[in-house]
This record gives C-alpha cells, sequence and structure tokens, in this order.
C-alpha cells in the first residue's frame, strides 16, 4: 500500500516539476538562434540531416593517415561532431582547426574531461577527482573549478564537456565510476554536479550529466559487459534519479544515457537504458521534462553491441530517444541503417528534425554561428594558469577529512615533548608528506624488513605516522592495502608505546579492508597521491590549516556518509603561492635578480630568502654556495650565524617572559640587576633605555684584543689548545679561553663611562641582560631559548652551538679570520665577544635558517602564540615593540629595531610604522609587518671570507629587497 501512495503522489507532483523546466539550449537571442537553425536546416540534404546525429572518435596522438580518413568521414558522412580523446593540446587545437575548415556545418566538438582537460591530454591541467571534491562541504569550490574546466574546454574548442559524472556510488566495489564520482549521498551529489553545471555554462560550455539513470551501485563495467540495476522504481526514483532532477532544474545542457539493464524501468530482458524508449522517451524526457540533448554512451561498448550488434545499435538508440549517437563502432553500417529506416518510414521526419534541429540550437549556443579557429599562441600557458594551481591547493585544503580523533592528538601539539616517525607504506611516492612534515618539526622515516624489526626500530618514538601512498596517475589505479600492509599495520595498532595516526593517499574504500579503527589514534583521508594533497595533508597534521572535509563515502559503523572531525588552526606557518596571499609571483621574481645580482657582485657567496605573509610562507629560495669555491650548492637545510639577530629571537623573548612574571621590569637599573654596577657609572641605565640604545653605553667593547700577544695571536696567558682545568670555554678549535675570563668581561663593562645622550647602537646592554638572565633562572640562555621558545616552535635548527646538534657541513662559514682566531669560522659565532663566552652571548652566537627564522617572527606577529601554545602575551610584545624616544631622534623599540624616523635607515621605507626586525652583521636581516602580515627573512654571510666586505651594506640590498616584496602586493 505504502508502494503505491509512493507511486501515486510522484505522477501528482510531476505535472509541477515539468512544468517547472525549460529548454537549456535556448539562448538569450532565441530569435536569431531559431532563425539560423531554420535556415540551416532547410538548406540539408537528408544525409547531412543523418550525419549531424553521429560523433565520431579521434586522438590528436593518431598518425596523420588516421587523421586523414576522419577529415574524409567529417566530408562524405556529413557528421556533426568529433570526440577528442587522447593527445595533446596543440595537436589537438590543429586538428580542430583542420576539421573545422573541411566541415560544412561546423562540428560540435566533444570531450570527457571531467576533472579537466587531462582526463585525455598531456600538458594540460588535472583538478581533482570527483570523490574528492565530494569530501568539500562548500560547493561554491565545485562551482569555479567547473568554471576553470570550462574555460580551458573553451579555449581548446571544445564545445561540450560530457560531466558532470553524477552516478551515486553506493557500490564499494564499481570498477568503473568510483573516483569520479562524488560520494554515496544523493543530495551531496547533486549539489556538487549543480554546482559543476553551473560553472561550465558560465564558462559558455555545454554540460552533459551521465550516466543515466544511474551507473553507481554496480560491479561490473558496461564497456565490457552489461550491468545490472536491479531496484524497484521507488529506490531508483529516490536515489539514482535524484541528482537529474536537481540538474534539470539547474539547465543541463544534456544528459548521457548508460548502458546498464534496468528491469523496473525497461521491462524487456537485457534490453541497455541506451536503447530503451521506457527509459529515455518516458522516463528522461517526459517524466523528468527534460529539454536538451539526449547522448549515448559510446555505443562500441560491449554493454551495448552485446545486445545490438556494430550496426544495429544505433538505430535502436535513435528510435529509444537519443539526439547523438556516440561513436558507433561501424560509421558506415549504422548511418546507412538510419537512411534506410527514415526511407522506410521508421523515422519520421518530425523525429529526425527535432533531434537535429536541437543539435544545431545547441551548436548555435557554443558559439558556432560565429566560429573562430582556435587560437595557437600561448595555449599551454592559458590551459595551465596560475588561477588552476591556486584553485587546485584550495580544493584540497578544503577536502582533507579528519575521519578519527582520539584524545585530541591532530593537530600535534606540545612538539618538544614528541618524537615523531614516519613509517611508508603504498607504492608511490611519500617524499613531498614527509618532507612536508619536516618544515614542522623533526620527523624520522623509519623502516624494517620484516614487522619484529620495524616495531623495534620505531621503540623511540611516542608518534607513528603511517602514509598509504597509492599512484595519482588516474582514478582507476589500483587503491588497496596488500595483504601484508594490513597485517603490518594491524601490530603496529597493538603496541601502545606510541600514538598510531593513519593517513591514506587513496580512494576511501581502501580503508574498508581494516578489520576495525579501534587501534588508530587519529585517522586522515587525504584522497589522492599528488604533491599538493601530501604537503596539504602535513598541514592539517601540524595544524598550519584545519581540518574541514567530510566523507563522501561510508567507512562502515561509527563513520557515516557526512561526517568527519572538523580540525582547528594551531597557528603555523602554512606553505602556498604569492597570490593566494594578495601578491604577483612575477613582481616578486624582481627578489631573484636582486639576491643574483648580490652573489655576482660579491657580496656574499650564497643566501636563503623567505618572505610569508598572511600565514603563508610564499616564497622560500637559496641562491649560490656556502663558500664561493664550494661544490654544494645552498639548500633550506644549511644554518647561518645570525649575528645580532640574537638579540630578538633569543634574549629578547626570555625577558619578555621574565617582565610577565614580574621577574624583570623595563624601569628596572643595572644597579638593581647586577648588584657589583650598583656603585659603577652603569648604575642608573634602566632596561629600557639600554634596549631601546639609548642608555649612553659604549656601541660595543673588543675584549678579545686584550687576549692577544704582541703578534696579535692568542696569548698563552688566556688560551690552551685543549681543555682541562680552568680552561673549558671552548671559542674554536683548539682555541680554549681562561675560565676566569668571564669575571674580566664584566668588570671591563662595569668600568665604562657613560657616552653621550643621544641614539648609539650597542651590543653591551645584551651581555648585562644575559647575566640576569642566567643568574635569576638558574639556567644557561642557549638552554633558555631552546626549553622555552625553539622546541614548543618546532625551531629545531636553531641552537647556539650548532656543532652540538647539527653536522658541520650544513653550517655556512662565516669568515676566513686572521686577526683572532686565525681559521675558518665554522660552526662557531662569528662574533669575537660571543666566543669568549663559549659561543652563547646575549647578542649573539645564534644559528638558524630561513624557516625557523621565520617561525619565530610569525609567532610575535601573532600576539606571542603559535603551534597551540601562548609562549607570549600580546600586550608585552605589544609594549616591547613601541618606540619610547622617538621624540629624542631614537627610532629603536625595547630590543626590536623600528623603521627610520627619516629618509634612510633599516627598512626600505615602505613597511608600516608597527612593523619590527633587526639586522645581524654577517649578512643577515628580518622584518616583520602586523599590518600588511608580512614576514621577510634574508640570510647571508657577507662576512666571508672577509669581513671587511661591506659591499652588502653599501648597497642597501637587503632592503631593495624588502621594496620588491612590497612592490609585489596586489592586495
Amino acid at each position: 500500500m505504502r508502494k503505491i501512495i509512493k507511486s501515486f503522489l510522484f505522477l501528482l507532483l510531476l505535472p509541477a516539476f515539468v512544468q517547472a523546466q525549460g529548454d537549456p539550449l535556448l539562448t538569450p537571442d532565441s530569435l536569431a538562434q531559431r532563425q539560423w537553425v531554420d535556415d540551416l536546416y532547410a538548406k540539408m540534404s537528408l544525409e547531412e540531416k543523418i550525419g549531424q546525429l553521429f560523433m565520431v572518435l579521434v586522438a590528436s596522438d593518431q598518425n596523420k593517415e588516421s587523421t586523414d580518413k576522419i577529415k574524409e568521414m567529417i566530408r562524405e558522412e556529413h557528421l556533426g561532431g568529433i570526440i577528442f580523446s587522447t593527445g595533446g593540446p596543440l595537436r589537438q587545437a590543429k586538428l580542430t582547426n583542420e576539421f573545422q575548415s573541411v566541415s560544412k556545418i561546423p562540428l560540435l566538438i566533444g570531450m570527457d574531461a571531467e576533472w579537466g582537460l587531462a582526463m585525455r591530454l598531456d600538458s594540460t591541467f588535472a583538478y581533482p577527482w570527483n570523490m574528492t571534491l565530494g569530501a568539500i562541504r562548500d560547493s561554491s569550490m565545485i562551482e569555479r573549478i567547473g568554471f576553470r574546466i570550462g574555460t580551458h574546454a573553451k579555449r581548446l574548442g571544445v564545445h561540450i564537456n560530457f560531466a558532470p559524472d553524477v552516478d551515486i556510488n553506493i557500490n564499494p566495489r564499481n570498477p568503473i565510476i568510483g573516483n569520479r564520482s562524488y560520494g554515496e549521498d544523493r543530495q551531496n551529489v547533486a549539489q556538487k554536479g549543480a554546482a559543476f553545471v553551473r560553472g561550465m555554462s558560465r564558462a559558455g560550455v555545454l554540460t552533459s550529466a551521465k550516466h543515466f539513470p544511474g551507473h553507481g551501485d554496480t560491479a561490473v563495467d558496461s564497456h565490457k559487459d552489461l550491468p545490472v540495476i536491479p531496484f524497484e522504481k521507488e529506490r531508483l526514483d529516490s536515489i539514482e534519479i535524484h541528482p537529474y532532477k536537481k540538474l534539470i532544474r539547474e539547465g543541463v545542457s544534456g544528459v548521457m544515457v548508460a548502458h546498464l539493464n534496468v528491469p523496473a524501468l525497461e521491462p524487456e530482458e537485457k534490453r541497455p537504458s541506451s536503447l530503451s524508449k521506457n527509459i529515455i522517451t518516458q522516463t528522461l524526457k517526459q517524466d523528468l521534462g527534460f529539454q536538451g540533448l539526449v547522448l549515448t554512451d559510446a555505443l562500441n561498448m560491449k554493454g551495448v553491441t552485446n545486445f545490438a550488434g556494430d550496426d544495429n545499435a544505433a538505430l535502436q538508440a535513435f528510435l529509444a530517444g537519443n539526439d547523438i549517437l556516440l561513436m558507433p563502432a561501424n560509421l558506415q553500417g549504422a548511418r546507412t541503417a538510419l537512411l534506410k529506416a527514415y526511407r522506410d518510414g521508421k523515422i519520421t521526419e518530425a523525429r529526425l528534425s527535432a533531434s537535429v534541429r536541437k543539435i544545431l540550437k545547441a551548436k548555435y549556443k557554443s558559439g558556432l554561428h560565429t566560429s573562430q579557429p582556435v587560437t595557437l599562441d600561448h595555449l599551454y600557458e592559458d590551459l595551465n594558469a596560475q588561477e588552476d594551481e591556486l584553485l587546485y591547493e584550495e580544493a584540497f585544503e578544503q577536502a582533507i577529512t579528519l575521519v578519527k580523533n582520539e584524545v585530541d592528538l591532530l593537530p600535534v601539539k606540545n612538539l618538544e615533548n614528541k618524537k615523531i616517525a614516519y613509517v611508508a607504506m603504498g607504492d608511490d611516492s611519500g617524499e613531498p608528506f614527509l618532507k612536508g612534515m619536516k618544515k614542522y618539526t623533526e620527523v624520522t622515516r623509519v623502516e624494517g624488513k620484516d614487522i619484529g624489526t620495524l616495531k623495534k626500530n620505531l621503540e623511540p618514538y611516542n608518534v607513528v605516522i603511517v602514509g598509504f601512498h597509492k599512484s595519482d596517475e588516474s582514478p582507476w589505479k589500483p587503491y588497496k592495502f596488500s595483504e601484508k600492509e594490513l597485517y603490518w599495520l594491524a601490530e603496529l595498532g597493538r603496541q601502545r608505546s606510541f600514538n598510531l595516526v593513519l593517513t591514506v593517499f587513496a580512494k576511501p574504500y581502501a580503508l574498508l579492508d581494516l578489520v576495525s579503527f579501534d587501534d588508530l589514534d587519529a585517522l586522515v583521508l587525504g584522497y589522492q597521491n599528488s604533491v599538493i594533497a601530501q604537503e596539504k595533508t602535513a598541514e592539517v597534521i601540524f595544524g598550519a590549516i584545519p581540518a574541514r572535509g567530510r566523507l563522501p563515502v561510508s567507512l562502515g559503523a561509527g563513520h557515516p556518509v557526512g561526517s568527519g572531525v572538523l580540525g582547528k588552526s594551531l597557528g603555523r606557518l602554512g606553505f602556498s603561492v604569492p597570490e593566494r596571499v594578495g601578491m604577483d609571483r612575477k613582481k616578486l621574481s624582481r627578489v631573484d635578480t636582486l639576491v643574483q645580482n648580490g652573489i655576482d657582485s660579491l657580496m656574499f657567496p650564497g643566501a636563503q630568502v623567505l618572505v610569508a605573509r598572511r600565514g603563508k610562507v610564499i616564497y622560500e629560495r637559496n641562491f649560490g654556495k656556502p663558500t664561493y669555491d664550494a661544490a654544494d650548492s645552498i639548500t633550506s637545510e644549511h644554518l647561518y650565524d645570525l649575528a645580532s639577530l640574537t638579540k630578538i629571537l633569543a634574549t629578547l623573548p626570555i625577558v619578555m617572559s621574565m617582565e610577565e612574571q614580574g621577574k624583570i621590569s623595563l624601569n628596572d637599573t643595572f644597579g638593581e640587576l647586577i648588584p657589583a654596577y650598583d656603585t659603577t657609572k652603569l648604575k642608573d641605565v634602566t632596561v629600557l633605555k639600554a634596549l631601546s640604545h639609548y642608555g649612553r653605553l659604549p656601541s660595543w667593547i673588543a675584549f678579545y684584543l686584550a687576549t692577544l700577544d704582541k703578534n696579535r695571536k692568542p696569548s698563552p696567558e688566556f688560551y690552551r689548545a685543549r681543555p682541562g682545568p680552568g680552561y673549558s670555554i671552548k671559542v674554536t678549535d683548539n682555541l680554549y679561553l681562561s675560565d676566569a675570563y668571564q669575571d674580566s668581561i664584566y668588570n671591563r663593562i662595569g668600568r665604562q663611562s657613560l657616552k653621550s645622550n643621544r641614539y648609539r647602537y650597542s651590543d653591551v646592554a645584551y651581555y648585562v641582560m644575559k647575566k640576569y638572565i642566567e643568574q635569576t633562572l638558574g639556567e644557561p640562555l642557549d638552554q633558555l631559548a631552546t626549553e622555552k621558545f625553539y622546541k614548543p616552535l618546532g625551531a629545531d635548527n636553531t641552537r647556539f652551538k650548532p656543532l652540538d646538534y647539527f653536522d658541520k657541513a650544513r653550517i655556512v662559514p662565516s669568515e676566513v679570520d686572521n686577526y683572532y682566531r686565525y681559521q675558518t669560522v665554522q660552526g662557531y659565532v662569528h662574533d669575537m665577544g660571543a666566543a669568549m663566552q663559549g659561543g652563547v652571548g646575549g647578542h649573539a652566537g645564534l644559528f638558524s635558517n630561513a624557516r625557523d627564522v621565520a617561525k619565530i617572527m610569525q609567532m610575535y606577529l601573532q600576539g606571542g602564540y603559535y603551534g597551540g601554545d601562548r609562549l607570549l602575551l600580546s600586550r608585552t610584545i605589544e609594549k616591547f615593540n613601541r618606540c619610547y624616544f622617538c621624540k629624542e631622534d631614537v627610532r629603536r623599540g625595547v630590543g626590536f629595531d623600528k623603521p627610520q624616523l627619516e629618509e634612510h635607515g633599516p627598512t626600505c621605507g615602505c613597511v608600516s610604522r608597527r612593523s619590527f626586525g633587526h639586522s645581524g652583521f654577517t649578512g643577515t636581516y628580518t622584518w616583520a609587518d602586523p599590518e600588511e602580515e608580512i614576514i621577510y627573512v634574508f640570510l647571508s654571510n657577507r662576512t666571508y671570507p672577509s669581513s671587511s666586505n661591506n659591499l652588502l651594506i653599501k648597497s642597501e640590498l637587503r632592503t631593495r629587497i624588502q621594496q620588491a616584496i612590497y612592490d609585489s602586493i596586489i592586495n
């Protein structure tokens, strides 16, 4: 009874539904369109009319003999259109122009471009599979993608895209749809399909939804046999056919009919849906009110030829109600059969006219009434635009799905407590994923010849991230775990010594082979194994971007379709391209030129340059070599002596933290901080004035000079070649300073007279800050900075005394010293005073790379927040980033350098007043601008081979680069 009521309601509502539909092929100038169609139709012979029904396949990578045969078909058989297959865009464009030139009536050019032209062509752009897009919550993203795919198609002279695929993929074993579907939820598939149609239509390209009435719940490929859809009519109407109702309302241009056995809609046994009048004329046209183009799926597929034969399939398809007959197995035989049927009266003039006129209307709508040849110039560039790159990246950011997240494991927090391993599974590369994770902290690839060895090797780690990587080459590639991988994964899940994260870069159905997810602490779906998918998944895992996707298909109990844990951002730096953050990459490439000019002009042998905006690193380049005669090039892993950047990247954050705790105040005096100074002339110098470089302190003190002998070599009175009692301070290789000299340094500072009351840059205050910090907190400055800041930030490449942590080859030499140490300074601090403090100075001694410097500066820019940790209070940073003595012509903040008050100074003059940063003697520089949300890092060793080389300083190259960065801002 319930079924009868449902059927009655469906029939009752049907007239209203049909009336709501319109002709999707009509153009705004419908009168002109009709006139063009009428005039053309009136001039056509019967053979030409019949020819318009056919579209044949051609591949642009075929030989000339084959393509010449197509030209002959166009002339002799009066073909209505061409469907292009494999090849390349330039070859296809040339062929399109050739084919159009020999066709009396303009050809309708079609392609399968479900995820872009790259579905068929090389050198073109591939967007994510529909399954990936099905995970996106915001359907406007799919509309934007549809528009871009349509733009590409139109640029290449393609008029109809045989897309979108709106099959509802309920059957995980479906061999032909799978990743081509938006998923198993009818609403989601309908919404995504409709959005794609809107985008394509906006680009001026016709669409063809497929595979009617629904190919999603099958386990047979219709290319090889006839799949059976065994469901009742009510089920078909509510599930399989549901998306077509919405797409018809949205104005989809065409519907492609599949080769399926659907007994509930077609009573004749094994009659394919593509040859069924009940399905096409009754259900699609009359019941659903569709007035657009009806196309067959390829008529050379076994699902149809096994029933009707090669010659007869096209005739039966036309009689069933199809307009376009796609890829007949035997064109001449099919055409002859239709001509005979017309002459025998089986095909009426009205029936033929209806389809041909519809095809001509579609051609008019595609602009073929004023058709122009495809322009060949800049074709590759137009089909691979920056906009596509940006959209692809954005799509993956929205698709990546956090399926499970026990104990809030992801995104990974508290890096200081984590030791992370990566285990690769699958048969494709996971290098981009590993490289992406390493941008955030140390992640070690761990392998084992057997599961026992692997478990043993994983013992030191408390987080294990398994990456399952399968080929991204096409959506039909194998996607399953091997039996060995399933066993290993189960064994890893049983280990309780670490948290287990599984990341899957494959079709979601791969997870159905897991017995359960219970032993997984976190599960992330990246969907595809492209470089961007891997990089963005790494960003999700470490909290640079939140997880936003939802499952497009069910993954068993507890993980239904539409579910997904909404992740959160931890404020860590992400990585992208300039246009994502309102910058122009072409203008930004001026930086490349400037840096290379600096190397060519012998300002420095090599450099790292990084630019971030709005929380994303959008420029990270390495230039030159560690030394002029080095064989290796600079990489992101090389470490530079930061020189005075140490002040704001090590000492200052600790001072700010102490200020928050009440352990120091800006009004504290040196006499209060260091009791020994209470009777000196420095006693009234305040922290505020000293760190603002307005404390009347000397610029610097050459402590080392007093330790040289008459030959200006390190005196045996102060130094030893090896460590020993009383000589433990390592200055460099084979040079150890007397421990007692530390007191001499601070005594000498205490004996200094105050200078004139004006701005004077000085290192001296940072000697005092270091001493006070270590006395008050009871730990060395380097350990404090590492534990309180660098480890939580994931700044694992930022350390004092780098040779204790890193291979010497990673550390860039800073000078060939011929005045103090008499050796190449590599891995030891360049600054002499910091060297005399064992490599740890309050003013110098820190080594790092550009990426780590950016992390610290981003923390400042975000008001002290980074990686989920509140490292400093925003009010504290504001307090220290204030110019207290601008009226006295002192531009500095408290520790931070600030923009110049007059024409020349430390910046390009293009930054905001709120911006801050610092420069370093060795050729380093970093600057952050809260208003533009820009971070700029420049690291070089301009002091190599000699610190007397001032070309970098004289050229103002660092600030000219800064100007180029600001010149590249679009919005």
